[in-house]
């Protein structure tokens, strides 16, 4: 009995101790992405630097990339983090990384040369409701989103029933991270 214990304590401290709060900046789904997307055979991503100005009037949880092949810009990436609120309630501010104010997902844009968003991908889902939006076909709607028009939950953006921080969360992020690569990068 005392063995079993001390296996259930370990193995707890070790499930909670490893969780990774990091955003992962290469999704193993990522490459391939691009090469479908892109049509391209080899490929580097170069980080965009973020002037201050920028930052000061956005929250940015991610970073944004050049797509380059045979050195000529082919498109653009955003990998990134959305904080959503606890099932028991929302208290998140925007600005605050404290890991136990919030559940999150991280997710990828990958946009085409004109700034267009060419797919839209969820890798790392960690909240505990809403799991809904990494869909691929509910997330086919932002295929082409180009700041152009508004995006509304309900709309032109299909509401799931039980994910509405969820859906709200990435549709909000969406629409800005196409803003500032648009109007700022």
């Amino acid at each position: 009995m005392k063995i079993l214990s001390l296996i259930i304590i370990f193995m707890s401290f070790f499930i909670v101790n490893n969780t990774d709060k990091e955003i992962n900046y290469n999704p193993r789904s990522l490459k391939n992405e691009i090469l479908k997307i892109l049509s391209n055979t080899e490929f580097i991503k170069q980080e965009l630097i973020i002037e201050k100005t920028i930052t000061d009037k956005f929250y940015i949880n991610g970073k944004f990339y050049k797509i380059i092949s045979n050195d000529i810009v082919s498109g653009y990436l955003y990998i990134g983090r959305v904080n959503s609120c606890r099932a028991n309630g929302c208290s998140v501010n925007r600005g605050n990384n404290n890991a136990d104010d919030f559940e999150f997902f991280d997710y990828y844009i990958i946009f085409d040369i004109s700034k267009k968003v060419k797919t839209v991908k969820v890798f790392n889902y960690e909240a505990t409701h809403g799991q809904e939006i990494t869909s691929n076909g509910w997330l086919k709607q932002f295929i082409g989103y180009d700041e152009e028009s508004e995006l509304v939950v309900g709309k032109n953006i299909d509401a799931i029933s039980g994910a509405t921080i969820s859906v709200h969360g990435i549709v909000n992020d969406i629409q800005e991270k196409t803003s500032i690569l648009k109007n700022y990068l």
